[in-house]
């Protein structure tokens, strides 16, 4: 351990956007103290990353944010779908017009999708972390650090002073981008096709267009136009507005030639409308990819979002994924640090979320194609994605290894069906249930300890009790029915155990992420062995 340093702290996370600030929000939540260091000044000022999922609006419910996110995103609330068209003087096509047609989201989720900016989002993600006690330091940028077998020591620079401080963490999260320099440092390749296409993203101010978008409220339009493509985005519905422009470096074009003149006559011939006023406000380039590290981790390091994964952007995976690693992996660091699971934990996490990545991403590229991504040019015979697939994805991806204990791991990591019944390595279900009359998710329950779910006369209840003690661990047990043993009523008698593919004699251990860690369909001779057992294999105790 290095003696001569200025900081000490458990986790130092390196990168100080969506990805960075959202671990530096759930390790807040879970009590453990952090750094995060962002060589920007601030959060982002581009509309850019809209598109939050399902299951990452499920995170942030449960770490109290996501009513503060949907405020934040009110101005977009009405806007659905992604309309195609040659220009907007045509009704055009819609590729699909509904996230959630019918509503039948309902019975998988109680959350949903929010169309929150990344300017918008980011602000409320550091306001959250910062009232939890998150320790953000803007322009503040690693220039570098080394690991022995206790820690990281990592020397970081204030931007803006010029001042050289040591910071000392036991480990440390890197969510420094697609070309990130820890990952660079550690070595660790990367996988996958690489660069798919480039885009300039072009924000302007046009008093006239919403009078020609009329009531069609898209969250993406595709104009085909061949010689003015692109993608218009809305910002406010009213006057401000993002023009996704096609970028050819690979022919020599830089981005000094997309000129405000260039910019107003493509947005003017793509939109169909040649006086329409335009007035550019900026512009910022970004790069589509297909990469996936090799590695996830090496020794005390980890890697998160876009410095593990490049997406393509079509389907909005590679954020939610991100958001989802930093969630995924910080339970598992508050585990370990606060001595209830064994170092062993934190090596699922690259056992769990690698493959994710690999399936996403693929996923992504071929919606790409599906959608006639403007700028994306794909290879002869590539094919399309899954029209249907986009929920299997977000919601219902699983991990058939890791820190669970029953999954098939032969199973697919995405499955064919939406299977969210319980099974080991899958999300738990969704079920409302009454708590001393209050109206809550079984979701809701999952967050800073695993979860035992039994019913009102099971004997595991106990035996959790007794585990918890002798092992030290956090493991909170919940009697779900309708007697006066119960400790959730099911809302309108709804059956708990046939949802959770088990039986009132059975038991479903939960993991702190709410994914299914385990479950048994019966009850057992020894029911204080088995979960002891169980949960000493799962958090490394053993």
């Amino acid at each position: 351990m290095n003696e001569e340093v200025d900081h000490r702290v458990p986790v130092l996370i390196v990168g100080g956007s969506l990805v960075g600030l959202s671990a530096s929000l759930f390790l807040g939540r879970l009590g453990i103290e952090h750094m995060v260091v962002e060589k920007h000044s601030a959060t982002s000022m581009h509309p850019r990353g809209r598109g939050n999922n399902v299951r990452t609006m499920e995170l942030f419910r449960v770490a109290g944010a996501e009513q503060r996110i949907r405020e934040a995103a009110s101005i977009l609330a009405d806007n659905h779908g992604i309309l195609q068209t040659p220009s907007l003087a045509e009704e055009g096509e819609w590729l699909f017009k509904e996230m959630d047609p019918g509503g039948g989201l309902a019975r998988f989720s109680p959350s949903g999708w929010c169309l929150c900016s990344q300017n918008d989002l980011e602000p409320v993600l550091l306001q959250c972390a910062r009232e939890l006690g998150g320790d953000i330091r803007f322009s503040t940028e690693m220039l570098s650090f080394e690991q022995d077998a206790d820690g990281v020591t990592a020397v970081v620079k204030n931007r803006d002073t010029g001042e050289h401080t040591t910071v000392y963490a036991e480990y440390l999260v890197a969510a420094d981008g697609p070309r990130s320099p820890v990952r660079e440092r550690l070595g660790i390749g990367q996988t996958g096709p690489g660069e798919l296409f480039h885009n300039v993203s072009i924000t302007f101010n046009s008093k006239m267009l919403a009078d020609v978008v009329g009531d069609r409220r898209f969250i993406a339009c595709y104009l085909t136009t061949p010689e003015a493509d692109g993608a218009l985005l809305p910002v406010d519905n009213v006057e401000k507005w993002v023009f996704h422009a096609p970028w050819q470096p690979g022919r020599g074009e830089t981005l000094e030639d997309f000129t405000d003149e260039r910019c107003i006559d493509q947005i003017r011939k793509a939109v169909g409308v040649p006086d329409i006023d335009v007035e550019i406000t900026g512009r910022a380039p970004w790069h589509a990819a297909e990469r996936v590290a090799e590695s996830y981790a090496s020794g005390r390091v980890f890697l998160a979002g876009d410095s593990a994964h490049e997406m393509s952007p079509t389907g909005a995976f590679g954020s939610n994924t991100g958001i989802q690693d930093a969630h995924n992996l910080a339970w598992k660091l508050a585990a370990v640090l606060n001595g209830w699971a064994g170092p062993g934990l934190l090596a699922t996490y690259e056992t769990e979320r690698l493959p994710v990545a690999q399936v996403t991403s693929a996923r992504a590229s071929a919606r790409s194609v599906e959608h006639s991504h403007p700028g994306f040019a794909p290879p002869p015979g590539t094919g399309g994605g899954q029209q249907g697939g986009v929920l299997k994805v977000a919601l219902g991806y699983r991990y058939p290894r890791g820190a669970v204990i029953g999954a098939d791991p032969a199973q697919p990591v995405v499955p064919d069906t939406m299977q969210l019944t319980g099974q080991p390595g899958s999300r738990a279900p969704h079920m409302w249930l009454l708590r001393s009359g209050v109206r809550t998710s079984t979701l809701d329950l999952y967050e800073r300890s695993c979860v035992l779910l039994c019913g009102a006369a099971s004997t595991w209840h106990m035996a959790a009790k007794r585990v918890a003690e002798r092992l030290s661990v956090p493991l909170d047990s919940y009697r779900i029915g309708s007697g006066p043993d119960a400790d959730l009523a099911p809302e309108k008698g709804g059956d708990w155990a046939a949802l959770h593919g088990t039986t009132e004699q059975g038991a479903v251990l939960v993991r702190p992420d709410g994914y299914v860690a385990w479950r048994s369909e019966g009850a057992v001779a020894d029911p204080e062995a088995t979960l002891y057992e169980i949960m000493a294999s799962l958090l490394d105790l053993a």
